[in-house]
């Protein structure tokens, strides 16, 4: 009877919550941070509609989900041309639009080593490119970007402490289980050393990448935030039904 009884509690339960997002401080300048926990929330990227045109942006991407979703937290999912096709490894829902770049380069990109995201059933990874190249995970989804923020606990070997670089900046970090993915996003300008050391000194990321600068934009409702501007390239973001509740 009493396993009848939980049984019953658990199937009368609602929905776990959608992704938390809230503001935080770390070493004199403002950021937002938002949590997925990808062992409850539907964690997706999005880029083309139904008829293969870029959605560009989140009211977009919202009003290509099926009847009863939305959106519950958007980010720009890292850099794109000037016609908005991904730069790099691209993967949705198993399908592969474009190939691993591993060649250093121009730009932030190519600023060795950069890395992948790969979410999968359950959990996430942040993976060094090179090393996804040679030994490619089975990844639902993935996208390619640069520079690593963080390296297995260790920050990117390129990054200047006094750096006059500053950037309004995005990235993400999978936290030591790989079920916690952790967005931030600056609330001012900040250089790659700062960035870094967010995530892993005060998100505790061991390993983290850079998504973008000056186009990075959040769509974040609890907070009262869908960030405008710039069309974008591909989105990540997490599906709710219509209460905000996770699928």
């Amino acid at each position: 009877m009493r396993a009848l009884i939980l049984s019953l509690m658990m199937l009368a339960a609602p929905s776990a919550q959608a992704t938390e997002c809230r503001q935080d401080q770390f070493d004199g300048s403002d950021f937002t941070i938002c949590e997925v926990d990808l062992s409850r929330e539907d964690l997706r990227l999005f880029l083309r509609d139904d008829a293969g045109n870029i959605l560009g942006n989140f009211s977009r991407v919202e009003g290509s989900l099926a009847s009863g979703q939305r959106l519950g937290f958007a980010v720009n999912a890292g850099m794109f041309h000037d016609d908005r096709r991904p730069v790099g490894l691209y993967i949705e829902d198993g399908q592969q639009e474009m190939r691993i770049i591993t060649s250093d380069g121009p730009g932030n990109f190519g600023l060795l080593p950069n890395g992948v995201f790969c979410i999968q059933d359950g959990r996430a990874q942040v993976i060094e490119s090179r090393a996804y190249a040679a030994n490619p995970p089975d990844c639902r989804y993935a996208t390619q970007s640069g520079p690593m923020l963080v390296i297995d606990g260790a920050l990117h070997p390129r990054f200047l402490p006094d750096s006059t670089s500053l950037n309004i900046r995005n990235g993400v970090g999978v936290d030591a289980t790989g079920t916690r993915a952790i967005f931030a996003i600056s609330d001012r300008a900040v250089n790659f050393d700062h960035f870094g050391r967010l995530f892993r000194d005060h998100l505790g990321t061991p390993n983290a990448l850079y998504l973008d600068g000056r186009v990075s934009r959040l769509y974040a409702p609890d907070l009262g935030r869908d960030d405008f501007g710039f069309q974008l390239g591909p989105i990540l973001g997490t599906v709710v039904d219509e209460a905000g509740k996770s699928l």
